[in-house]
């Protein structure tokens, strides 16, 4: 198995993690200032990671 790919398939799940607790940061929320910047923190790094993951995924060939 490619080095690439399975660098993808990291940033994928990671990027998935930090979507789904910006998610549960979003349920809680009581609208403190804290709580808000955390969740925009959170939900932009998950989502850069889990675009990054999967162009890295995509974009690598296989090898024979």
């Amino acid at each position: 198995m490619n080095l690439k790919r399975v660098f993808g398939a990291i940033l994928t799940v990671l990027g998935i993690v930090g979507l789904i607790y910006s998610a549960i940061i979003f349920v809680n929320t009581s609208g403190g200032a804290k709580s808000i910047k955390s969740l925009i923190i959170y939900g932009i790094i998950g989502f850069i990671f889990f675009l990054s993951g999967i162009n890295l995924i995509r974009t690598t060939k296989d090898e024979a």
